[in-house]
């Protein structure tokens, strides 16, 4: 009988809710019956549920990197909480009795094999001189259009420049709503997410007249007009040099482009037999996307290097995307995909392996961590001079102490005062180096609070000699360098101060 672990199901998923109600299920006794094939490839099982007839539910695992789930119930949710709970009967190696695998699913057997060999023997329709042709203008025209979309963008916020960004708090919104529509007119999704998040802070500035509101407006018109001459001159060169196809330039995603997995691949943005462990996870709630982001900071074992997964989850579709959750295994990825980039690169894959995290992997990752603070803020320092950058790079140092620090103001980088977890009243939360040197850990704006944790627990040694891994940022009102806290990383586990 196969081996499935609970982490496996938990991924298979749609959301946190269909995994409850699939363990709910299995443990209330649903099942009024249990089969599986003799080759331990199919699973099936019949299943209470509020309809007159009982769900036949079952488990196809002919592939078996993509396993196959079938029910016969109205859910539109996949895989269903019925077959879920199937699978929390194979985890539970419970005892299910041999049959025969249906004809039905070995003709769907049949049919998916020959579309696979169709698929690997590169068979398709080849495609004409004419059409090739007609695909290139097309693309040149959408270039074209968006051309005149940045020169449209470019006369508004050159307008707001002039006009001032003082007069936030009593502007008209209507031009920019109008233009906001307008951009997705002319496939300029990404500077139309700057553009909203404009719009929000004006509409906010315009209640509170809070200062914060035009400081953080400023930083988003630099990215916008950043944006716009870059991509201007992006896109006129490929005009020039007649090649308007996607390639591996960070501005077509910037500017709103969807890499398809197998363009990714093409382009050589590859690697097989990776192998990933989870540092941190998060769920954040995008404004001027309408959307929330499942984002996974990742340690890339062989490569040394932290990546990231993103899941977009747009507010109206919630019920028909998946929701990510945290993973606490090793995965063993047969083929890695890498988005384009040099830092934190975001990476995707279709099928992994969930094992057990070996001691031996918690070391390693700490050998990763930078060793002093200096040589760590000099790398995320030459990353956020990029304009387009997110504001905040992921960062793994190596830590003498960690905790809060009793001194009059901020931490100066000093080494006279120390850091104390156990430490209680008033302080800065402080990491502090095995030179001496020191860094505020502070909440970013639009983050869960983590600082507050971490005078919290329980386990005194994680105050001394690990590695912190945070998203390091700058604080434009201290003027200095800041890290969010995220997990802390021991020989013997991986301590999370969020999910």
């Amino acid at each position: 009988m196969r081996t499935v672990k609970e982490q496996e199901i938990a991924a298979l998923a749609p959301n946190a809710n269909a995994a409850a109600n699939g363990r709910k299920i299995w443990s209330g006794g649903g099942f009024v019956s249990l089969k599986r094939s003799e080759d331990d490839t199919f699973y099936m099982g019949e299943c209470k549920g509020s309809g007159k007839n009982n769900y036949i539910v079952s488990a196809d695992y002919i592939d078996e990197a993509h396993p196959v789930f079938r029910c016969t119930c109205p859910s539109r949710q996949f895989p269903c909480k019925h077959s879920l709970a199937l699978l929390y009967g194979i985890a539970a190696k419970q005892e299910f009795a041999l049959t025969e695998i249906p004809q039905d699913i070995l003709d769907k057997r049949e049919k998916k094999e020959a579309r696979e060999a169709r698929k690997q023997s590169g068979e398709k329709k080849p495609a004409t001189e004419k059409s090739m042709k007609a695909a290139k203008a097309a693309k040149t025209k959408k270039i074209k259009k968006q051309l005149e979309g940045l020169g449209l963008l470019r006369q508004l916020t050159e307008g707001l420049m002039k006009s001032g960004l003082a007069s936030m708090g009593s502007v008209s919104l209507k031009t920019y709503r109008d233009l906001a529509k307008q951009l997705g007119d002319y496939y300029l999704p990404g500077p139309l997410v700057y553009l909203n998040r404009l719009i929000l802070e004006m509409e906010a500035c315009q209640k509170d007249q809070a200062p914060c509101h035009y400081e953080n407006a400023v930083e988003i018109l630099k990215k916008l007009r950043a944006l716009e001459k870059k991509a201007e001159g992006y896109l006129q060169d490929k005009l020039d040099h007649d090649s308007p196809e996607a390639d591996d330039d960070e501005l077509y995603e910037e500017l709103g482009g969807i890499w398809k997995l197998e363009q990714l691949n093409e382009l050589g943005l590859k690697r097989e037999q990776a192998r990933l462990v989870q540092l941190s996870f998060q769920v954040i709630f995008d404004a001027a996307r309408k959307e929330y982001i499942d984002k996974g900071y990742w340690m890339d074992l062989d490569r040394g290097r932290i990546v990231h997964t993103c899941n977009y989850r747009p507010v109206k579709a919630l019920k028909y995307v998946k929701e990510e959750d945290s993973c606490f295994g090793l995965l063993r990825i047969p083929l890695l995909t890498y988005y384009p980039g040099t830092e934190d690169q975001r990476v995707r894959w279709e099928s992994a392996a969930y094992e057990e995290i070996p001691k031996a992997v918690y070391k390693e990752i700490m050998e990763k961590a930078y060793g002093d603070l200096p040589t760590a803020m000099k790398a995320v320092k030459n990353e956020l001079k990029n304009t387009l950058s997110q504001g905040y790079c992921p960062v793994l140092i190596s830590y003498k102490e960690l905790g809060m620090v009793e001194i009059e103001g901020r931490p100066e980088g000093g080494s006279d005062e120390k850091a104390d977890g156990n430490v209680s009243g008033h302080g800065v939360c402080a990491l502090r180096d095995h030179g001496g040197n020191r860094i505020k850990l502070e909440n970013m704006e639009g983050m869960d609070d983590t600082v507050s944790i971490i005078p919290l627990l329980t386990d005194s040694s994680l105050y001394r000699e690990g590695v912190l891994f945070g998203l390091a940022y700058y604080d434009s009102a201290d003027r200095q360098m800041g890290i969010h806290p995220c997990s802390i990383i021991k020989e013997d586990g991986i301590c999370r101060l969020l999910y």
